[in-house]
């Protein structure tokens, strides 16, 4: 089985304020996105995605998503759109222990990885006889998924750095996971 991971196109805010839930929009229209990474993806495919608008707005011009919101990006509670610089401390000890700090109001890099893990569990035993998968959502979810997939260890899954707009193939053989690519458009 083929799993194509795709995190939505880059956003039109400052790229120094946290946002993970929050509905951000856009930098660039999705019908371009998707024509850049459409000769990255199989002809026919299985396709879901965050109903967060950035991810949603690709995955409907690649086709007809499902959509799950376990695919959600990492809820950052109060630090939600609030500058980087202004976090202080705390996000020094978030970035220490993302798996075991949750920031006020939010969920730990835990708690997402678990509702990501949840969804893929199901989507898999779900959808185990299609040969390729496609999923549009954001950088946290994509890490944990990749990760999971390639057998990384745990401490492991969010250096991994996933391009906006850019396509990364894992093959789920009977032996093994195997990476393909990564961040490709």
């Amino acid at each position: 089985m083929e799993i194509h991971l795709i995190r939505h196109p880059r956003v039109a805010i400052d790229p120094q304020l946290c946002y993970g839930h929050s509905d951000v929009p856009l930098a660039e229209p999705a019908e371009e996105a998707a024509e850049r990474l459409r000769p990255w993806l199989p002809e026919r495919f299985r396709l879901f995605s965050s109903p967060s608008s950035r991810a949603l707005a690709l995955a409907q011009v690649l086709g007809q998503p499902i959509l799950d919101e376990r695919l959600k990006e990492m809820h950052f509670g109060q630090w939600e759109l609030q500058p980087f610089e202004s976090l202080g401390e705390a996000l020094e000890l978030w970035a220490k222990n993302p798996f075991g700090f949750q920031p006020p109001g939010g969920e730990s890099a835990a708690e997402m990885a678990i509702r990501v893990l949840e969804w893929w569990q199901e989507t898999r035993e779900r959808h185990q006889d299609e040969e390729a998968i496609v999923i549009v959502a954001h950088g946290g979810p994509l890490r944990v998924l990749a990760g999971h997939l390639l057998g990384l260890p745990r401490e492991r899954w969010l250096s991994l750095d996933f391009g906006c707009a850019q396509a990364t193939r894992i093959d789920l053989e009977p032996w093994g996971s195997m990476l393909r690519w990564f961040n490709r458009t």
